[in-house]
């Protein structure tokens, strides 16, 4: 009976030990095949996002390349190419909370290929007008209009003009006026960046979070990384398509090219600013198409399967008034999510770090922002280089600068393992040498050009006074000129005339480029005063000073890039550390929308609007009406640009010093409270332990699936 018992223990031993042996070898084969899935799918999920964060650099890089191209094209004023730029972050935040908080419920991936699609919509909608405008008129004289009449500059008498030259004159103004009178076509593109910046909402709040969700803990960061390389891999390649098609007529393709009388570093040339929002918004598709075939869900890791606590929460500074955990539970009711929205914005803005980094970041990013916006007009107009040129050396200069700077931050917090107080202490110093340097600019300028009735008088003297009848003198009374007209020639005696009719020219030889002026008698050279001399078309080169100053500028301009960029990745750190982390999702949504509604959208249209007033010659449009400006005050578009980027920037920087000493203050009083804690006893202690374990458990359990892509 003993023996009988036995072997059937053994026997039920024996199939138990193979069950389980069966039961662990498929485990561990569906772990292996979990394993294999989530990698291969988070990989290619990485690939597909930073492809789409390089298109969205690329598109919003090249903007910035072509805002004086689309002033030329439009004849519109700085200020409004500024709403037109800032019309992005009016796309984005029309639909960012919505986005951020239902698209997590929704499948993630497909959301973020719709709006790549979106983006490329609008691309291609902000390079429509070329299409319908009709062919760009610059203004030229002619020097012929056909084989056998000649047209003198100089118009002694309206006769003096060929009937059948006036009439096709009078014609292709009128047809020309006709075309414009229906709308004014730069809507199109100011409804094109509108799109973009409504395609791009999905991109980075829910691409981010997918990351987050399904990475390992180890991962997660290094894939962020990778995908924010990405999007300053991208304005290096869009300022560099920039600078490609600035050299390059605006249209090119539609007219024959040897009839074009006007080259590349002339200031009435206008590049092919279309032609690269064709090439982004293409792009921008491409990027879309992996993202409809990747899965709404990817096996969560299994190291994060069971995690309970959050690695970062140790790092967070307590706040001095003890915050309550409200418990949540795993599918939080919207209106639960409305009740507690009053209660975490006041907690948010009653937090003193907090709303002193806002504060100066808004305002530091109105500096930036606006300096950023205007730089590449500042370089034409200042120092007087083509789109191309100023195009290509800020893409292959100033922003792999602004990259390393990013890197050397994060570099530096973490060889020196600097805490939540050394991270604002060096985005403040970053701050202060940053500014300080950009003080230097103000020296490295060039001087106004010499323009007869604008910046000179006709006898050379410097001119007090700008007004549009200083353009008249004795020298042209006999001639019919038109004050509107803006076809620059240069003189013997080194001074730019806004017209050879108005510079008194009388006859003229050659064609386009190589036209030469004759017996101007508003161009006089003292050691031969007594004659009139000849002029060339198009401006006279600045100063022999102006090329030193440029490469003075690019330097310092260097330099300043990488001195500011460095305190990117500390204040980022900052303004985690200095909140509690249940908080931490909410106060990026509305440090995010701050910086949108209160600098991403206002800092070019005030800095356009400021521009604009130190304008010496606006243009004037076919059918009426003031155009785009021909001639900026080079001394005063120095003070307003760079003036107003200094004290934006030292306001934010008292606010930072402001920041640190609360900071400071707040965390000198953490650690005697931590000191005081710890001589109570071991017993205080345990219970403290207990307590802090059972925070911790309150603290994840407000955790939802969506609350990362809130807003």
């Amino acid at each position: 009976m003993e023996n009988s018992s036995k072997d059937h223990a053994q026997f039920f031993l024996k199939n138990t030990m193979l069950s389980i042996d069966r039961v662990s070898l498929r485990s561990e084969s569906s772990a292996s095949k979990e394993k294999q899935t989530l990698c291969g799918g988070m990989k290619i999920f990485l690939c597909a996002l930073s492809f789409v964060y390089f298109a969205k650099a690329l598109s919003g890089s090249y903007l910035k390349s072509t805002i004086t191209q689309i002033e030329k094209r439009f004849d519109i004023p700085s200020s409004l190419v500024g709403l037109i730029d800032g019309s992005f972050e009016i796309g984005n935040l029309l639909i960012i909370i919505l986005v951020s908080y239902f698209g997590a419920k929704l499948h993630r991936p497909k959301i973020i290929g719709a709006g790549c699609f979106i983006m490329s919509i609008g691309t291609f909608l902000i390079a429509m007008p070329q299409f319908f405008m009709g062919h760009y008129r610059y203004e030229i004289f002619s020097s012929t209009s056909n084989s056998t009449i000649s047209i003198s500059p100089c118009l002694q008498d309206q006769n003096q003009i060929p009937v059948s030259v006036l009439e096709r004159s009078q014609a292709k103004n009128h047809a020309g006026c006709e075309k414009e009178s229906g709308i004014s076509m730069w809507i199109y593109v100011l409804l094109g960046n509108l799109l973009r910046g409504i395609g791009e909402t999905p991109i980075q709040p829910l691409g981010i979070a997918y990351i987050d969700d399904y990475a390992t803990e180890e991962s997660a960061a290094f894939y962020i990384g990778c995908v924010q390389t990405a999007a300053i891999i991208g304005p290096i390649f869009g300022f560099l398509l920039g600078s490609l098609c600035a050299k390059l007529y605006v249209d090119i393709g539609f007219v024959d090219m040897d009839s074009i009388t006007i080259t590349h570093k002339d200031s009435q040339w206008v590049g092919a600013w279309w032609l690269g929002y064709l090439i982004a918004g293409g792009i921008s598709i491409l990027a879309a198409i992996p993202f409809w075939f990747l899965p709404k869900h990817l096996p969560r890791p299994e190291a994060r399967k069971d995690s309970s606590t959050s690695s970062e929460q140790s790092k967070f500074i307590t706040e001095d008034n003890r915050e309550r955990h409200i418990t949540y539970q795993e599918e939080v009711k919207f209106l639960e999510m409305a009740k507690d929205f009053l209660p975490s914005l006041k907690s948010l803005f009653g937090n003193p770090v907090y709303f002193l980094y806002l504060c100066s970041s808004i305002i530091q990013f109105n500096s930036l922002i606006g300096m950023v916006t205007y730089k590449p007009k500042y370089i034409e107009q200042q120092f007087g280089q083509s789109s191309s040129k100023t195009n290509f050396l800020i893409g292959l200069i100033n922003i792999p600068a602004v990259a390393l700077g990013i890197f050397s931050g994060g570099l530096i917090m973490k060889k020196f393992r600097l805490n939540v107080l050394g991270a604002a202490r060096l985005s403040l110093v970053s701050s202060v040498f940053g500014y300080l340097l950009l003080l230097l600019l103000f020296a490295m300028g060039c001087k106004n050009a010499d323009v007869a009735g604008l910046t000179v008088s006709y006898q050379g003297t410097k001119q007090i006074s700008h007004y549009e009848q200083t353009l008249f003198s004795e020298c042209n009374s006999e001639c019919i000129c038109s004050k509107n007209e803006w076809d620059p020639i240069c003189g013997e005696n080194g001074i730019t005339y806004v017209s050879a009719c108005l510079a008194g020219c009388k006859t003229a030889n050659g064609s386009g480029k190589d036209m030469i002026f004759y017996n101007c008698s508003c161009v006089e050279i003292p050691a031969f005063a007594s004659r009139y001399s000849s002029a060339v078309a198009g401006s006279c080169q600045k100063g022999n000073e102006c090329p030193k100053m440029f490469l003075y500028f690019l330097v310092v301009s260097v330099m300043t890039s990488y001195t500011l960029s460095i305190g990117g990745t500390p204040g980022y750190i900052l303004l985690l550390r200095c909140i509690n982390p249940q908080l931490k999702s909410f106060s990026l949504g509305i440090y995010t929308l701050a910086i949108r509604v209160l600098a991403g959208i206002p800092a070019p249209v005030y800095f356009g609007v400021s521009i604009d007033t130190t304008c010496l010659k606006w243009g004037s449009k076919r059918c009426g009406g003031q155009g785009a400006c021909r001639l900026y005050d080079s001394n005063a578009f120095r003070y307003i640009y760079l003036g107003l980027t200094v004290v934006l920037g030292t306001m934010s920087t008292f606010l930072s010093i402001a920041v640190l000493i609360v900071l400071k203050k707040r965390y000198i009083h953490h650690n005697e409270a931590v000191i005081s804690s710890e001589d109570t006893g071991i017993t205080l202690a345990k219970s403290r332990k207990s307590d802090f374990v059972n925070s911790d458990h309150l603290i994840q359990s407000t955790y939802w699936p969506e609350k990362e892509t809130r807003l």
